[in-house]
């Protein structure tokens, strides 16, 4: 067994062929983490001393920051005892993740290209979740696609998606042109630390692409249940699509006294809200950025220039939180 020390002081065991993901979380470790794939980039960082060895690739990070020493935990092994420079998440408490069976309840088409689908549970079934997690839905053949929860948690055990047709893609075809009400399925989860850390006070800003906006969705319902002296300063949301069709949520309607900001990069002639691309369009604003955090959910593109950008302006990387959608993941 390997030794692994932290930024901060905290430490796991792990042995070799084991992502340092994968280690720290039967420690009890929680590392930030999201695709599990090397493509995200969520959990990185860096090597101070020892060695590691990549047990998949790393297309997540440049050819400067793997020069640079950075790595990715869901694809790195300790080959030695090794120091990182990357700190856990202190106290919060993660939900098992687990597999269960579940059917759906029903598929309701938001937009031509997205339905929003409801999941059940058996009566006995026990699941938990953060909002902002996501699930892999084991479907037909098992075939087996990740999905970010839309909704917070719910005595009904009920689970939301919002999933967006991929041209080509197997799933994608299932959910479409095949799924029906009743169809067994399978899920497992949950998973990914993507969820709201500090909110008391804060300036809360998040940053949707697409259906990005589901895991926002999630927050948005459980912030809204925090007590009073929990509640943020403020709250904007900023989501972007190409086409007017694309935001196809009414997201205003859950941002009483909050700010809205709808952006469009291919709108028809007709628009009258923001242009271009979310990051572009919040530091246009000149945001105050000393008591903010953003939560940024969208394509991997995205997710790269928010950061870029917000980090150019000051914001610090600690409090820059982001889920990529990663193609494959049909999200």
């Amino acid at each position: 067994m390997r030794v692994v020390k932290l930024s901060n002081g905290r430490e796991f065991q792990a042995s070799p062929g084991t992502s340092l993901i994968e280690a720290a979380l039967a420690s009890g470790v929680i590392l930030p983490y999201s695709c599990k794939t090397g493509r995200c980039s969520t959990c990185k960082s860096k090597v101070i001393t020892g060695e590691t060895v990549a047990l998949q690739s790393e297309t997540g990070l440049s050819a400067d920051e793997k020069a640079e020493g950075w790595i990715l935990n869901c694809v790195r092994s300790a080959q030695t005892d090794i120091s990182l420079e990357v700190e856990d998440l202190g106290g919060v408490v993660m939900p098992p993740s687990k597999t269960l069976p579940c059917r759906i309840s029903s598929i309701e088409r938001l937009a031509t290209n997205v339905v929003r689908v409801m999941l059940r549970f058996p009566p006995n079934a026990e699941f938990n979740f953060i909002p902002g997690q996501y699930i892999d839905v084991i479907g037909p053949g098992g075939i087996r696609r990740s999905y970010s929860l839309a909704n917070a948690q719910s005595s009904e055990k009920t689970l939301e998606l919002h999933i967006r047709a991929v041209d080509g893609g197997a799933m994608s075809d299932y959910w479409f042109k095949q799924a029906k009400n009743d169809d067994l399925l399978r899920i497992n989860g949950p998973i990914g630390t993507f969820f709201l850390r500090d909110t008391k006070n804060i300036d809360l800003v998040f940053l949707a692409t697409g259906t990005g906006i589901a895991p926002v969705k999630a927050m948005l319902e459980s912030v809204a249940t925090l007590p009073a002296d929990q509640q943020p300063q403020s709250i904007l949301v900023i989501w972007g699509g190409r086409t007017e069709e694309d935001l196809y949520f009414d997201i205003q309607s859950m941002l009483a006294g909050q700010v809205f900001v709808p952006v469009l990069s291919r709108p028809s002639l007709g628009w009258s809200g923001k242009k271009g691309y979310v990051q572009d369009v919040f530091v246009s604003m000149n945001p105050d950025l000393s008591n903010s955090t953003v939560y940024a959910c969208g394509s991997e593109a995205m997710i790269r220039s928010a950061k870029a950008a917000l980090l150019q302006v000051g914001l610090p990387s600690a409090r820059f939180q982001s889920d990529a959608f990663v193609c494959s993941a049909e999200k």
